[in-house]
């Protein structure tokens, strides 16, 4: 059996006007690499009773992704009715018709066979729905963030990786029993998402743990429980997220608070704060590996305040060692900000030869404090 790093969850019923179930498969296929597949295998559920339409879709899953479905990285399963618990006549909470609790309910329950045959293919488990479509290349993203979050030492039982429902939703597997478990036994009390949250505090972690920018979209415009167009859409959605190389950040500058100097090079929702900014001072990268700079952006400051007044873009060669940790031994301006902004595009015609380090290097003293908010680069 198969055994990766992330097993993908999705349920999937009948729906009254469109379906979305196909495309979303092509979605998290398309936007993950070879290598990100062979690490990933994609768990569907087909919770409808209706036998005729599960025949159907299974034929044209069969038709459209033999390989996937041949190599084990795509699992079709369904669970006969008689392991279901009664799905009429439950409790009304929060006064919700009974058509309503019936529909929940089972999706509870589909939720929980679900996440309990899938605990044990992968490290980790991703929920999504059957109507999303992917950012590229959102399994590494994923499998960064999960690593700067175990690297952190601190107990975490969810990470939401958007912010619908109980889309792009991940846990550990070792969690995954658990968690199927208590949709089971609260199967009737209310909606997925909200024992998802209760499960949350359950397990001690207080706040949520939230990836920006989102990596799932909702696409579908009709809703799986009573066809009506459903709008619903996740605004921090970016498709091509373009994670910056691995590489060690350094800075000589204070750290405000939790604001570390590697929020700003991650692109995750968060920023590098300072202040007592002198000239010199310096934000830097030094990359895993050399690579030749294409396109540099950096954006400082928020709602015009805690710019970057005056500074500018280095690339660097030849890693040294230093008092504040790793640098290059020599480098090189590429341009300055402007109103605490820098963009340089097409910079491999003017610099070819490979880079180690990337530089932020302070010019004049300043009084206002400084955001690094935002840095992407792009290689090759």
């Amino acid at each position: 059996m198969f055994t990766g790093h992330l097993a993908v969850g999705i349920s999937s019923v009948r729906r009254l006007h469109g379906t979305y179930l196909l495309s979303t498969l092509q979605s998290i296929i398309s936007k993950s690499s070879p290598e990100e597949r062979a690490s990933m295998v994609v768990v569907l559920l087909l919770a409808d009773f209706d036998a005729s339409w599960r025949e159907a879709t299974v034929k044209e899953i069969t038709s459209r992704f033999p390989s996937e479905l041949e190599e084990g990285h795509l699992l079709v399963l369904h669970v006969p009715q008689h392991f279901y618990p009664p799905l009429q006549g439950l409790k009304r909470n929060y006064n919700d018709a009974p058509n309503r609790v019936t529909f929940r309910s089972k999706q509870n329950v589909d939720y929980s066979f679900l996440i309990n045959y899938s605990a044990g293919l992968s490290h980790y488990y991703l929920q999504l729905e059957d109507d999303v479509s992917c950012a590229k290349n959102f399994f590494t993203h994923i499998r960064r963030r999960t690593e700067e979050q175990e690297a952190k030492m601190t107990t975490w039982t969810v990470i939401e990786f958007s912010v619908l429902g109980y889309i792009g939703k991940l846990y550990k597997s070792v969690d995954a029993p658990l968690l199927a478990r208590f949709l089971f036994l609260f199967y009737q009390e209310m909606p997925c998402d909200w024992l998802m949250s209760h499960f949350r505090e359950l397990m001690t972690q207080k706040e949520t743990i939230i990836f920006k920018p989102s990596l799932f979209q909702h696409m579908g415009t009709f809703s799986s429980f009573d066809g009506k167009h459903n709008h619903l859409k996740d605004k921090n959605f970016q498709e091509d997220v373009n994670p910056n190389p691995n590489a060690d950040v350094f800075t000589d500058m204070s750290v405000y608070r939790d604001n570390a100097p590697r929020h700003a090079w991650d692109n995750a929702g968060e920023f590098f704060w300072s202040n007592s900014i002198k000239k010199g001072n310096f934000w830097a990268a030094v990359l895993d590996v050399p690579a030749v700079f294409t396109s540099i952006v950096v954006e400082t400051g928020t709602e015009g305040r805690d710019l970057l007044e005056s500074g500018q873009v280095e690339i660097g060669h030849e890693v040294i060692t230093t008092p504040t940790g790793k640098s290059c031994g020599e480098f090189q301006s590429v341009g300055t900000f402007k109103n605490g902004r820098f963009e340089r595009n097409e910079l491999d015609k003017d610099y070819s030869s490979a880079s180690s380090c990337l530089r932020i290097r302070v010019t004049a003293d300043q009084h206002a404090w400084l955001i690094i908010r935002k840095i992407v680069v792009r290689t090759r």
